[in-house]
């Protein structure tokens, strides 16, 4: 098949191959674990998660890392430099001050001072987020410190950042400032700037501004970045050869991306818009200052980012959202199921800004009951002894259109389009259809997943199926019930409150005579 991503390094979009197929290499910015992911940062990671899957549909082989970041993420991370406190810290001081109001969402952290324990938390709270919204990594996840598939910076100071920062000052890549900290030379690396667009001369007026005199003393360039910072009273600190302190936020993905995925040179890097610059910038610089190579990752893919009711994210306007916060109904006035919150991040274009809406749940709301609906009603009539009778052929045009507009730069919306069209089609074979609809759900994900078995791995007992006992409609029919027996007590408000629920779920609610 012919796929093709837009490149940020070569802004074009360019036919994607594998360096050696039908392995793919790709590695995605992950969480930096000092409080809980909104859902923008979910954008990135399901986008992340989109794009594997359609990998896998095509039959590569994806070797997905996401990092845990746990140290050296700075307050003002728009700056190369990374200025203000690391988030770790930050986050410690906040906790601590939450716990003195005694608030509940941070009990379970007993020493708010221990930024392992914060952390530990924080991951925990976004694994379980991940796993609600079936983003596949986040079942692989594994604490053993040499997993090779969600790594903690922590966990790669020592072996891995420090010996990587000394090899850039041997290739004269870096250097120690007058401060005594150790800054990449950005003067050194022609390409720098190549990604974001900075120029060296953008980057002297436009950094100096906003770096300490002494840290501006220190350096030879203003763009020149943090590698590793001398400060024996961190929170966090690790010995090292220029004394004890901590590694800048950019070595980390560097170090980690290079020893877990083997590779110099890898097929994929992506994250959102914010990485540009200065992350990833400087991420090429420092690997490919360290390896010679011409290229870190051949393909730089960004999301861009998540708006809420047509405006940027922001606690102060009380429109900056969690995971937790739309799943309870925080965000909506209703309880959303996380299937409909993985749908409603993934349906639009990756490249264009998405608009966050109520409206927008609902119509995500409609589309995934259509999608479970239409998988029950496929289960029922299907004849699974088709299977060993050998009869089966599954190929359906539907899947090349599906497959063939993902390929077109991940473009879901029509890949959608290919879909819903399908959906309304009749169908010959339940069975064939049912192995159909479930193929185009491993790349959309929005089927409760079962245990890989002789239903393909859904798990049709969460979709009501024939036999099954419990389903969805069980429980449709009951929030029904108990919408008439609130109204027949004259308790109007938790009528119009099962009411809201049900509607969360994906469906039309309506009060008639009978009820």
């Amino acid at each position: 098949m012919d796929i093709r991503f837009y490149n940020t390094l070569t802004h074009r979009v360019e036919p994607f191959a594998a360096l050696n197929p039908p392995d793919v290499y790709m590695y995605n910015c992950g969480p930096t674990v000092y409080d809980f992911a909104h859902i923008g940062n979910f954008r990135a990671f399901i986008f992340a998660d989109v794009l594997r899957r359609f990998l896998e549909l095509t039959g590569h082989n994806v070797h997905q890392v996401m990092n845990i970041t746990d140290v050296g993420h700075m307050t003002e991370d728009d700056v190369a430099d990374g200025g203000g406190q690391d988030k770790m810290e930050a986050a410690a001081q906040r906790i601590k001050e939450a716990k003195k109001q005694g608030a509940a969402h941070v009990a379970a952290i007993d020493n708010p001072e221990d930024p392992y324990q914060i952390a530990r938390f924080y991951t925990d709270a976004f694994i379980a987020d991940a796993r609600l919204l079936n983003v596949k990594i986040a079942f692989e996840y594994d604490r053993d410190p040499a997993a090779t598939r969600m790594p903690h910076a922590t966990d790669h100071v020592t072996n891995h950042m420090i010996p990587m920062i000394e090899k850039l000052i041997e290739k004269n890549h870096a250097y120690i400032g007058g401060d005594g900290a150790v800054y990449y030379d950005v003067e050194s690396f022609p390409d720098y700037g190549k990604l974001s667009g900075n120029t060296l001369v953008q980057l002297r007026t436009g950094q100096s501004g906003r770096v300490s005199v002494e840290t501006m003393a220190a350096k030879r360039h203003p763009g020149d970045f943090l590698l590793w910072k001398p400060d024996p009273k961190h929170i966090m600190k690790w010995p090292s050869p220029w004394g004890e302190g901590y590694p800048g936020w950019h070595i980390e993905c560097t170090a980690m991306a290079r020893a877990l995925l083997g590779r110099d040179v890898i097929d994929i890097h992506t994250g959102g818009e914010d990485n540009i610059f200065p992350h990833h910038e400087c991420e090429i610089a420092q690997t490919c200052g360290a390896t010679g190579q011409a290229h870190f990752a051949r393909f730089w893919m960004h999301t861009r980012f998540l708006l809420v009711e047509g405006e940027k994210m922001s606690k102060r306007k009380g429109n900056f959202f969690t995971v937790r916060d739309v799943l309870e109904g925080k965000a909506t006035d209703r309880p959303v199921d996380p299937a409909v919150l993985r749908y409603e991040l993934l349906r639009g274009h990756y490249r264009s800004n998405a608009n966050f809406t109520k409206k927008g749940l609902e119509d995500s709301a409609s589309a995934v009951r259509r999608i479970r609906e239409k998988a029950r009603e496929l289960f029922d009539a299907a004849n699974f002894d088709e299977v060993d009778e050998g009869g089966l052929n599954i190929a359906d045009p539907v899947l090349e259109a599906f497959a063939g507009a993902l390929a077109d730069d991940l473009n879901v919306g029509g890949a959608l389009g290919a879909l819903f069209s399908w959906l309304n089609q009749p169908h010959e074979n339940p069975l064939q259809a049912l192995i159909v609809l479930v193929t185009m759900d491993r790349v959309l994900g929005v089927l409760p997943r079962g245990v890989e078995d002789e239903n393909f791995g859904i798990d049709f007992a969460a979709l009501g199926a024939k036999g099954a006992g419990g389903g969805e409609d069980d429980h449709a029919l009951e929030l029904c019930q108990a919408i008439d027996a609130a109204r027949a007590a004259k308790n109007f408000a938790e009528a119009d409150a099962i009411r809201k629920l049900l509607i969360g779920l994906g469906y039309d609610v309506s009060t008639g005579k009978e009820g």
